[in-house]
């Protein structure tokens, strides 16, 4: 039994190691390289603790080396998932009444393990799986994932110690208590962070988690799982349920023990999801808690006061770091007619310098899109604006799958503002351009408000203040994390909150409080130290 109040103290984020020639992380990490790709590993399901193989089986392949297998992987079906629930369901007679700081103290643990004994494990997974360079796969796989987990255990702490004012007499106080039933954790394949985050937060606050990974990054998603079991992990507390689409998500949803979802991806699975939920309504034992993120159609504003070095920089590293496939890439912009000679000249410039190839090799920017499907939709957009009269391709617009699923970083210049690739999601090295003029600044900012359904993440850049107030006011609601002067990419966790509104999804913002918030249940508690005796009250007395 707890006899103290536990603190834990306000975490730092996890510093970034460099990987630059020289250093001992450099060659290790290398070194982790040749390990993981000597052997190809079975990826089994893991429920109630247990590895559970099955007869639906695919190859999990390097993107940027098609040719090398990394895994066989084995998919769930009716069957798993309904063994999955029954095992979570058993362990949440212990886990939900486990005290907090015996839960959080697991994923503290997993955080120290996440950037010590695993760091080369978790980025190597990532980089192949992925094709993530060093880079990006540190700041995320590594030092994302680790905030995640620290972060949401203070996070924790903090709900706990927010209690409810007492008046003489009376004692008042709040206890949270975990959702009834189980949660269904939806991860993406772009940010091992997000998959590792979106089943643990749930986990921290006492839940128990059905957890499907996404099949294009489950090679690193499985190493983090079995991290969590070194790090303590009951059985059966988070399960690990790989597959394609219905043959999970449909058993999920017709349980009636189903109490939350935990998602990222896109939007029409996400409005599938909840018409399914709504369509079931009636069988849950409580409405279900949903929470997702889906995407955007992140733009960079420029006005003609912004710093042109600084702008370009941003744009380069917005649109094109991990090959555009993050949910804040940057695919359009805004530039005014009076600035776009020297921004042309200069971003081009840069964008001519990238390589593009294979991640092992440290001098690439970018590796390989995930795989042959976003491929296939990435380059059609490509075709598309090849054979448009109303937009021409200034940079890149080169494709090659004979190894990999290489795309070249490529710049659409268009004269239509609502071209097809200013409007719709892209998840790839895509940047499209609308050149405005200067005298039509305000116009072309409602332009850019009304033009995409999104409101994810959304930069500007403007030197004069007046200008950025203006800005500001009027992308209020077209982007749940807006940037002043800097790329609308790379936000951290407890401090740039993650998460947009319209058709980005629910905006619960991951990495703060009030996403923790979102998977435990309140219950207020009044106890009087000396109850009443009479039932009568004074106004009654007679004259």
């Amino acid at each position: 039994m707890s006899n103290a109040y536990f603190h834990i103290q306000e975490p730092k984020n996890e510093p970034y190691l460099s990987y630059a020639p020289g250093t001992p992380e450099r060659e290790q990490l290398k070194e982790k390289l040749k390990e993981l790709k000597s052997e190809a590993i079975e990826i089994p399901a893991i429920i109630n603790g247990q590895e559970v193989y099955t007869e639906t089986r695919s190859d999990v392949v390097i993107p940027h080396n098609r040719g090398h297998k990394l895994a066989t992987l084995h998919q769930c079906g009716e069957k798993e998932i309904n063994m999955a629930i029954e095992a979570a369901l058993e362990a949440q007679k212990k886990w939900a009444v486990m005290p907090w700081e015996e839960r959080v103290a697991i994923f503290r643990r997993a955080a120290d393990l996440v950037t010590g004994p695993w760091r080369n494990t978790m980025n190597a997974s990532t980089m192949l799986g992925q094709s993530k360079t060093a880079h990006q796969a540190e700041i995320e796989a590594a030092g994302e994932l680790a905030d995640f987990l620290r972060f949401n255990a203070w996070f924790l702490a903090k709900i706990m110690n927010e209690q409810p004012h007492s008046p003489d007499g009376v004692w008042n106080r709040v206890e949270y208590r975990p959702l009834e039933g189980f949660v269904f954790a939806v991860s993406p394949f772009n940010f091992t962070a997000i998959a590792g985050n979106l089943p643990t937060s749930p986990a921290m606050c006492g839940n128990v988690v059905l957890w499907k990974p996404s099949t294009d990054s489950v090679y690193s998603n499985y190493f983090f799982m079995k991290l969590l079991k070194e790090a303590g992990l009951p059985d059966g507390v988070i399960n690990f349920v790989p597959g394609r689409g219905g043959a999970v998500g449909d058993p999920v949803l017709a349980s009636p023990h189903f109490s939350g979802i935990h998602y990222t991806g896109s939007v029409p699975t996400f409005n599938h999801l909840w018409k399914t939920i709504g369509q079931n309504i009636d069988i849950y034992k409580t409405y279900p808690r949903i929470v997702g993120e889906t995407g955007g159609k992140d733009f960079i504003f420029a006005h003609n006061s912004a710093n042109i070095d600084a702008l370009v920089v941003a744009t380069l590293r917005a649109a094109f770091e991990y090959q555009g496939q993050k949910c804040s890439a940057a695919s359009r912009m805004y530039v005014p007619d009076s600035i776009w000679p020297e921004f042309r000249e200069k971003l081009l410039a840069e964008v001519g310098q990238i390589k593009v190839g294979d991640v092992e090799d440290f001098t690439n920017f970018m590796g390989a899109v995930i795989s042959r499907k976003a491929f296939s939709d990435i380059t059609s957009f490509i075709d598309y604006a090849e054979a448009a009269d109303d937009a021409e391709i200034i940079a890149g617009g080169n494709y090659d799958d004979a190894k990999g699923f290489f795309i070249d970083p490529t710049v659409i210049l268009t004269t239509n503002p609502k071209f097809k690739t200013m409007e719709e999601e892209i998840f790839g090295p895509v940047l499209t351009i609308f050149v405005y003029q200067d005298d039509d600044f305000e116009t072309t900012l409602d332009l850019c408000d009304q033009t995409s359904p999104f409101a994810l993440t959304g930069a500007i850049f403007a030197e004069d203040r007046y200008v950025i107030k203006k800005m500001s006011d009027k992308f209020r609601q077209a982007a749940g994390n807006f940037y002043i002067n800097e790329k609308p990419t790379g936000a951290v966790v407890n401090q740039q909150p993650f998460g947009g509104a319209r058709k980005s999804g629910t905006n619960d913002k991951a990495g703060s409080l009030i996403n923790m918030l979102r998977w435990l249940s309140a219950r207020s508690i009044k106890e009087v130290s000396v109850a009443p005796k009479d039932w009568r009250y004074p106004f009654m007395d007679a004259e």
